[in-house]
């Protein structure tokens, strides 16, 4: 009987869930791991890509900051496309080449990659410009000249000796105009004039007061209108206010001074150009690309994801194998060699271990039964034999004369033998299923007077009394011959058992499932304990094989296979010292009353 394995335990249900979630911890892992790999990679490749736009901007908006035009832009331009890889395009706005690194004139991309304006910076590619600002480098009109360059710088170093003087440290910087500067110690906004007095290094040369005037005039017409002027420039164009003040002024007067600035550095910077970086192709520069280190890195990832798949996947295949390996070599093992498997699991492995263990343990009993039965066979045909060849080898020696009474013996043990010979085709025909039954109706009353009429002479002459009863007129649909040797098989063994003075009853009723035949006898009984093995082949209560006290062994084994054959049922019950009643349970039609 096959028995149903809970949802939780049945092997199918974990080896699934087993593959489900290997499978998903390597998807899982394989796609972080290549996530993480890939984004590392594509921050490198953008910081990098970055870093190109960055420089390529940043060198082309000082370009513009201190030239008045792009005439000769050409060789900055080469220089930046051999360091970064690109081909770098300028154009007007109205896409006029200006310079091109390229030698073939391929389509430039669709897309701008920025504009240079050293008057309006983009702030994402330099940030620390503000939206829209001038570049620093753009000084126009304020760039000194050379003699005003190295007067100041001789301040400066004056100015140095100072400050060494009073037990600093100084140093002399210049700014993108050529003014030179003292910074004072670490901090670079702390400056030599707070320690020594109000130098000449502080105050504008006549280059820068031109041009300081010239922004003047330009601030004050454009805050005249607000009435906010008239306004004082100094050289970091902070102002020196007339008239106004607050917050409102304040945004008013710096829109003016940057809008004045735009104004006068536009002719000393170059007019604003259209930039486009491109492959050498042709083609915009993407963003990202994986290198080679990239994939190799990646595959790397997924294939040490996969190792500890496959390793997980063998661990868990190995746990779930080594069971059905070990019934595997149980069932390899000689016959004779009734090996256990051990039951360790509660699924369909173990199950099947524990019915191969069922399996061994009945074929264990089989060979059992079958060494006794080929023991038993022996001895009952070796009996009859040895009579036959003792009676014979006595007449031929002469001791013994051939007359009839010797034939009658001889004649009564080869009947002996045919009979257990045709028993036993009739079981190794009903074990085959070849038994041949010829059904056809049968009154049951009329069989069992049959079968107790062939029987009478020897319930007679053993002293016991033999009846048939049968309630009313039940019939069934049998092999006459094969129902009249099974019944007969069980009275026989009943008037067998029965002692003098003894009587056998055979009594046959309708029941609502078929019909009941019971053949029940008053002899010695069974034990309790022998009641499962009196269907076994050769099995006899009187162990010393008496001829007159039992038979072959072999009639209620063929009994229960004529019933069987017929599909019925045959049991025994008995209490030892009373009586024994075998009962045959037969479908049949049973006609209403």
């Amino acid at each position: 009987m096959s028995r149903r394995v809970p949802l939780h335990r049945s092997l199918r249900v974990r080896l699934l869930v087993t593959s489900v979630l290997i499978a998903l911890c390597s998807i899982a892992a394989t796609a972080w791991l290549a996530v993480h790999a890939t984004t590392q990679a594509v921050h490198q490749q953008q910081g990098q890509v970055l870093s190109n736009d960055a420089e390529i901007y940043d060198t082309l908006v000082g370009y513009a900051a201190v030239h008045p035009d792009w005439t000769g832009v050409g060789p900055t331009i080469r220089d930046l496309a051999a360091r970064t890889g690109h081909r770098i395009t300028l154009t007007t706005e109205s896409r006029r080449p200006i310079a091109d690194s390229a030698v073939n004139s391929t389509p430039l991309p669709a897309q701008v990659s920025a504009t240079i304006d050293p008057l309006n910076v983009d702030e994402a590619l330099e940030p620390t410009s503000g939206p829209g600002a001038i570049d620093p480098r753009a000084v126009g009109p304020f760039a000194l000249t050379k003699t005003d360059r190295a007067t100041l710088i001789g301040y400066g170093e004056l100015y140095i000796r100072c400050v060494h003087n009073i037990g600093l440290t100084a140093r002399l910087t210049q700014s993108v105009s050529g003014r030179p500067e003292v910074k004072v110690g670490n901090d670079p906004k702390m400056s030599a004039l707070y320690f020594c007095g109000d130098p000449a290094l502080g105050s504008p040369t006549a280059t820068e007061r031109a041009a300081l005037d010239a922004l003047d005039k330009l601030v004050n017409v454009c805050v005249a209108p607000s009435k906010l002027g008239p306004l004082g420039l100094n050289l970091d164009f902070s102002w020196v206010q007339g008239n106004g003040d607050g917050a409102a002024a304040t945004q008013i007067i710096e829109a003016c001074i940057d809008s004045a600035r735009r104004q006068q550095l536009k002719p000393y910077v170059a007019p604003a150009a259209l930039l486009f970086v491109a492959t050498p192709q042709g083609t915009a520069a993407p963003a990202f690309r994986l290198t080679s280190a990239d994939t190799a890195r990646i595959v790397g990832v997924t294939a040490l994801v996969l190792l500890l798949a496959v390793t997980l996947t063998v661990a868990v295949g190995t746990r779930l194998v080594k069971p059905l390996t070990t019934l595997t070599d149980a069932v390899q093992n000689p016959a004779h060699r009734n090996i256990r498997a051990p039951v360790t699991r509660n699924d369909e492995i173990g199950y099947l271990t524990a019915a191969f263990n069922d399996l061994s343990d009945r074929r264990e009993r089989s060979e059992e039964q079958r060494t006794a039965m080929v023991g038993d066979i022996a001895h009952e045909l070796r009996t009859p034999l040895s009579n036959i060849r003792g009676w014979l080898e006595a007449v031929q020696d002469g001791v013994a004369s051939s007359d009839a009474a010797l034939m009658d013996s001889l004649l009564e043990e080869a009947l002996l033998l045919q009979h257990i010979i045709d028993d036993l085709q009739d079981l190794a025909a009903a074990d085959a299923g070849d038994l041949r039954m010829h059904p056809e109706p049968v009154p049951v009353g009329d069989l069992l007077d049959q079968v107790v009429a062939a029987h009478r002479g020897r319930a007679q002459a053993a002293g016991v009394s033999l009846s048939a009863l049968t309630e009313g007129e039940p019939e069934l649909c049998a092999d006459p011959v094969r129902m009249r040797q099974a019944v007969g098989n069980l009275v026989s063994n009943a008037v067998r058992h029965t002692p003098p003075g003894g009587s056998v009853t055979v009594t046959c009723r309708g029941t609502e499932h078929g019909i009941r035949i019971d053949v029940a006898d008053t002899g010695v009984g069974i034990a309790a304990e022998q009641l499962s093995k009196v269907f076994e082949r050769f099995w006899r209560a009187e162990k010393s094989r008496n001829r007159r006290t039992g038979g072959s062994g072999l009639g209620l084994p063929i009994a229960r296979r004529m019933v069987e054959a017929h599909g019925g049922t045959i049991t025994a019950t008995s209490v030892p010292g009373e009586c024994t009643v075998f009962t045959i349970r037969l479908p049949g039609d049973v006609p209403q009353q």
